[in-house]
């Protein structure tokens, strides 16, 4: 049997790890931080292959973890999906001006696309049983 891919959640409130967790679970080995800090200190001994990171965190926000995670040889070409309530105009784009691969919006609504996406970056588009219809 082949190894699940691994994601990593990032995010402080319990209740939207909790729903993107149950969106994952049966496709993927999910890992939670509920901080920044946390993850940086975890993420080379857990090795997520994807990471969804919350732009608003406390202590440290998103993008100044992924600041650090780009500045780290060994996590620099990790995906790494902005999770974000933040759904102005531009603020897609600022994201990925950042070095964030993609962008989604909370609260998730659209579990097939937030899988989609994941698929995308992990190369799995369309090895799956479904095909969810376009890219």
């Amino acid at each position: 049997m082949k190894a699940r891919r691994k994601i990593a959640i990032v995010e402080d409130n319990p209740d939207n790890r909790e729903l993107v967790r149950y969106m994952l679970a049966e496709s993927y080995e999910v890992i939670e931080y509920d901080s920044g800090q946390r993850a940086l200190e975890e993420v080379r001994e857990s090795r997520p292959d994807l990471i969804l990171l919350d732009i608003s965190l406390p202590e440290m926000d998103g993008p100044e973890i992924l600041a650090r995670m780009r500045a780290d040889r060994e996590l620099a070409a990790l995906p790494v999906i902005a999770l974000t309530a933040h759904a102005m105009n531009g603020d897609r784009e600022k994201y990925l001006a950042l070095g964030f691969n993609d962008y989604v919006t909370k609260p998730v609504l659209d579990e097939g696309a937030l899988l989609r996406k994941i698929e995308q970056w992990l190369g799995t588009e369309g090895k799956g049983d479904e095909d969810p219809g376009g890219r």
